[in-house]
C-alpha cells in the first residue's frame, strides 16, 4: 500500500486555513494512508489553556466529521493533530480515521514536551493497535515526543504494529538518529510528518526542522523531505512482511525477549 507524509507549516491560531489545507490534501494526495503533522489543525505554541481554549475541537465537532466524510468517500486512512477538548480538559491528540468510520478513533500524547505540559493533560489512551482489515494493515500511533522513549514504539510492535506513525513538531537535531532503530529493533516500517517553520510567542520562537521520512523495517530510509520546504513523501510498504519476526533460522526478535530480567 501508498503511505504519505505531508511536511508544511501550519498557520498558528488559523484552524480555518489550516483545515482548507488538510481537507484539499486529503483529497488530492494519491495515497492509501496519509499523515500530517502534530497540531496541524491549530499550529504549536500555546502558551496557556486560556490562549488554546478557542482553537480546540471536540473529537466530534464538524470539522472532525468533513474530513472523516474525506477518508469515506476517497477510501483513504487520514492521520492528523489536532488541540482536542473534553469538558475543560484539553489533549494533544492525533485523529485516526478509517474509510470504514466504525474504525476512526483518537491517540492522546502520552509523553508531554517542553511547555505543553501547562496546557495539555497527560493522554491517557495508552498505545494501542487498530487492525484494518479492509487494507490488512496494523497501525500503531505515537506523537512526536513520544519517540524519545523506546517503550512506546516496543508497545506498539508488541501490540502488532506494521507501521507506526509519528505526527510530529521535532525541535531537536538527533531525532533523526534514533528512528532507524526504532524500526530496526521492533521490525515495523516507522513514518515520520514533522512540520516546517517557526513560531513566536511570549518573546520565544521555537524552529521546526522537517526532514519528514519513511523507514522500512531494516531501518532504510525510504524517502525524506529538507529541513524548511513543503513537501508530500510518498513511499509503497507491505505490511504484512513485519509480522515474521525471525531473523534467521534460531532467533526471533520477540520470542528471545526475556523480560524478566528488564525490570529494575
Amino acid at each position: 500500500m501508498k503511505v504519505a507524509a505531508v511536511q508544511f507549516c501550519p498557520k498558528f491560531k488559523d484552524v480555518e486555513t489550516n483545515f482548507n489545507f488538510l481537507f484539499q490534501k486529503s483529497k488530492e494526495i494519491d495515497s492509501e494512508l496519509i499523515c500530517f503533522p502534530e497540531l496541524a489543525l491549530s499550529g504549536y505554541f500555546f502558551l496557556s489553556k486560556e490562549e488554546l481554549r478557542p482553537f480546540a475541537i471536540d473529537f466530534d465537532s464538524t470539522i472532525i466529521k468533513e474530513i472523516q466524510n474525506v477518508s469515506t468517500s476517497t477510501g483513504k486512512i487520514i492521520l492528523f493533530g489536532f488541540p482536542e477538548r473534553e469538558g475543560d480538559r484539553f489533549y494533544n491528540s492525533c485523529a485516526i480515521l478509517f474509510p470504514d468510520n466504525k474504525y476512526s478513533t483518537k491517540y492522546r500524547k502520552t509523553h508531554l514536551f517542553y511547555k505543553e505540559r501547562f496546557i495539555f493533560e497527560v493522554g491517557n489512551t495508552g498505545f494501542f493497535v487498530v487492525e484494518y482489515p479492509e487494507k490488512d494493515i496494523r497501525l500503531g500511533i505515537m506523537i512526536c515526543y513520544d519517540w524519545r522513549f523506546p517503550e512506546a514504539a516496543r508497545t506498539l510492535a508488541l501490540k502488532g504494529a506494521d507501521l507506526i506513525t509519528c505526527p510530529s513538531n521535532l525541535v531537536t537535531k538527533i531525532w533523526h538518529n534514533v528512528m532507524p532503530a526504532r524500526a530496526i529493533e521492533n521490525k515495523v516500517f516507522l513514518l515520520v510528518a514533522n512540520r516546517i517553520g517557526s513560531e513566536t510567542n511570549g518573546g520565544e520562537t521555537l524552529h521546526f526542522n522537517g526532514k519528514s521520512g519513511i523507514w522500512d523495517y531494516n531501518g532504510n530510509l525510504m524517502v525524506t523531505a529538507s529541513d524548511e520546504s513543503e513537501n508530500t513523501l510518498i513511499a509503497e510498504i507491505i505490511p504484512q512482511e513485519t509480522r515474521n519476526k525471525n531473523i534467521d533460522q534460531f532467533n526471533n526478535i520477540f520470542l528471545d525477549r526475556r523480560p524478566k530480567y528488564y525490570i529494575i
